[in-house]
């Protein structure tokens, strides 16, 4: 084993790989927590989302589900019974909450003191709205940078959307939400859909 040695610009060795003091030996600082907005519908919250979540909460302090408000559009489940299902599927994330906003984003997270957005990108579709989304934010909050995160293959092509219209047709939609949803999901469609 090579040890540990100084290397070139404040960069130290261990065996093979290189790696910064900085990052490597940070301590934790709860008084500057880095705190991310992982925004959306989530209408309903599938595993997909809450996959993303897990792998954000493990990249950062403090992750936040903000679901927007929307003044006219009026989603499958209200804004408060997304909050509620939200809870009830991450409740295994220690470092996750939900809450609900108005208005832009990037405001919303100057509020929270987060320097980071959050979204999960599917498939190609999900790219080029994402990407014109990303740019604006960056236009519009410099100091926020939006991260990108894969969902796994079993995943990737479920959407809420998806999840609402196999549900309203009666088909077995459990597999891509938390028992949870599936049951709120049942009582919605009237007790149809399921295993």
């Amino acid at each position: 084993m090579i040890p540990r040695q100084a290397g070139a610009a404040g960069l130290r060795t261990k065996g093979h790989g290189v790696y910064s003091a900085e990052v490597a030996d940070r301590p934790n600082r709860p008084e500057h927590p880095r705190v991310a907005v992982y925004p959306g519908s989530f209408d309903p919250i599938t595993l997909g989302h809450v996959d993303i979540l897990e792998r954000a909460a493990q990249l950062f302090d403090e992750v936040v589900v903000a679901i927007g408000r929307h003044p006219t559009k009026q989603g499958f489940f209200d804004v408060d019974t997304r909050c509620q299902l939200v809870e009830a599927s991450i409740g295994h994330i220690a470092n996750a909450q939900v809450t609900s906003f108005t208005g832009l984003v990037v405001e919303f997270c100057r509020s929270r003191g987060a320097r980071v957005i959050v979204r999960g990108l599917r498939a190609t579709g999900d790219f080029e709205p994402e990407f014109q989304m990303g740019l604006a934010n960056r236009d519009l909050a410099p100091e926020i940078e939006t991260v990108f995160l894969i969902p796994p293959s079993p995943h990737i092509h479920v959407s809420s959307s998806l999840v609402r219209e196999i549900a309203g047709l009666g088909g077995a939609f459990d597999r891509y939400v938390s028992p949870a949803v599936a049951e709120a999901m049942r009582r919605r469609v009237g007790g149809r859909g399921g295993p």
